[in-house]
C-alpha cells in the first residue's frame, strides 16, 4: 500500500488529521508496514518455572505490555508476578473460596478483577494490592468476568444464570442481565463498549445493550452448550464455539447467522479472532485446531499434532502465530498461514489449561494442572 495515498484517503473522512500531523501519520504507517514485513523465527526457551500456589491453579493472564501477569487458584488467592524476573510481587487475599476468573483492566493494567466461587467479585490495585471494592449480588459461583476496554465497567457471569455489570468508580451494580435459563460461562464486551455478549449452557448467546441492560438479540442455532464467544475488533462479527462440534459466525448488529464452521469431530472448547478480525481459530477436544478465513469462511489451515484435547487457542498480536494448550501436557506454536507446527513447548507434567502471549509476542506464559506456571522467552 502507498502510505502517502492511504493517509490522504483517511484524512478525507477524519477531521482530526490536519496538515500539520500528516507527515507524522505517514511515518507511523510506514513503521507499521516495516513491522509487518519483519521475518521472525523466534524460538521460545523456558525462562522460569513458578510454583506459586499450594492448591491448583485456575487461570493466568497478562497485562497489556506483558510486564506483569496474574494467577488465580483454588487456594483462594490471586498472585501478581513480575514477568521479567519471575518474582512474586504480591498476593491478593480476601476471597472465601476458589478464585476462578481473573483479569487486568487492559490496556491500562492498573486494576485487577477476581471472580470467585464465594459469589463475589473483587477489584484490586495492581500496584498496592489494596482491595477497592467487593461486588456482592450473585447467588452462585462467578465463573467468568471481563472489563470493558474503557475501564469503566467490569462484567461478571455466574452459575446463577445472570451476568452483572458493575461500576468501577462507584463500586456498585449498574444492571443485571437476566434471560438465560442456565449458567453463563463466557462473556465479552465489544471494542466500543456499548454491547456485551454472554454465552450459556442453555445453548444460546445473548447480545445486550450495555447502557440499558436490554437483550437485543438471542443467537439461536447451536445444539450444545456454548464454550466460547467473542466479538471481532470492529464489532461487526461474533464468533461462537459449542459442545455441538461447530463454530458459528453471526452479524453482531442484526444477530443473524452468517455461517457454520464445521470440520471438527468433537466439542469445540475455544474460539478466537485475530486482532484484525480476518481469521478465526478454533480449538477442539478432537486434538486439533483449525484456522478459518472470516470473509470466505473457508478452513485455511489444520493444526494437527497434539495428542489430546486442546482447551485454549490464541493468536499473537501480530496475527502470524497461533498458540495452543493441550491435555497432552504440551503447548504448541504454529504458523497461522500454513498450519505448520513451529515449536513444541514441553516440560509440564500435567494438562495445560491456559496460555497467553504478551503484546510484543516474544513472551509466552502457560498454566498447568501440575500447579506450575511457566514463562517462555
Amino acid at each position: 500500500t502507498d502510505a502517502i495515498a492511504l493517509v490522504e484517503e483517511i484524512g478525507k473522512g477524519e477531521p482530526l488529521i490536519t496538515a500539520s500531523c500528516k507527515e507524522h501519520i505517514i511515518h507511523l504507517v510506514q513503521r507499521l508496514q516495516e513491522k509487518l514485513e519483519e521475518k521472525e523465527d523466534h524460538k521460545f526457551y523456558l525462562f522460569k518455572v513458578l510454583r506459586a500456589h499450594i492448591l491448583p491453579l485456575t487461570n493466568v493472564a497478562f497485562n497489556k505490555s506483558g510486564s506483569r501477569f496474574i494467577t488465580g487458584s483454588y487456594d483462594r488467592t490471586c498472585k501478581v508476578w513480575d514477568t521479567a524476573s519471575g518474582e512474586e510481587l504480591r498476593t491478593l487475599e480476601g476471597h472465601g473460596n476458589v478464585v476462578y476468573a481473573i483479569a487486568f483492566n487492559n490496556p491500562y493494567g492498573d486494576k485487577i478483577a477476581t471472580g470467585s466461587f464465594d459469589k463475589t467479585c473483587k477489584l484490586w490495585s495492581t500496584e498496592t494490592g489494596k482491595c477497592y471494592h467487593t461486588f456482592r449480588g450473585h447467588s452462585a459461583e462467578i465463573v467468568c468476568l471481563s472489563f470493558n476496554l474503557q475501564s469503566t465497567l467490569v462484567a461478571t457471569g455466574s452459575m446463577d444464570t445472570t451476568a452483572k455489570l458493575w461500576d468501577i468508580e462507584k463500586g456498585e451494580e449498574v444492571v443485571t442481565l437476566s434471560g438465560h435459563s442456565a449458567e453463563i460461562i463466557a462473556l465479552s464486551f465489544n471494542t466500543t463498549g456499548d454491547r456485551i455478549i454472554t454465552g450459556s449452557f442453555d445453548h444460546t448467546v445473548a447480545v445486550w445493550d450495555v447502557g440499558t441492560g436490554r437483550m437485543l438479540h438471542t443467537l439461536i442455532g447451536h445444539r450444545g452448550e456454548i464454550s466460547s464467544a467473542q466479538f471481532n475488533w470492529d464489532c461487526s462479527l461474533i464468533v461462537t464455539g459449542s459442545m455441538d462440534k461447530t463454530c458459528m459466525l453471526w452479524n453482531a448488529r442484526t444477530g443473524t447467522h452468517i455461517a457454520t464452521l464445521t470440520g471438527h469431530s468433537d466439542e469445540i472448547l475455544d474460539v478466537c479472532f485475530d486482532y484484525a478480525g480476518q481469521r478465526i481459530a478454533t480449538a477442539s477436544a478432537d486434538g486439533s485446531a483449525r484456522v478459518y478465513n472470516a470473509e470466505t469462511k473457508e478452513c485455511i489451515a489444520k493444526l494437527e499434532g497434539h495428542g489430546g484435547e486442546i482447551s485454549k487457542v490464541c493468536f499473537n498480536p501480530k496475527g502470524n502465530r497461533i498458540l495452543t494448550a493441550s491435555s497432552d501436557k504440551t503447548a504448541r506454536l504454529w504458523d497461522a498461514a500454513t498450519g505448520h507446527c513451529l515449536q513444541i513447548l514441553e516440560g509440564h507434567t500435567d494438562e495445560i489449561f491456559s496460555c497467553a502471549f504478551n503484546y510484543k509476542g516474544d513472551i509466552i506464559i502457560t498454566g498447568s494442572k501440575d500447579n506450575t506456571c511457566r514463562i517462555w522467552h
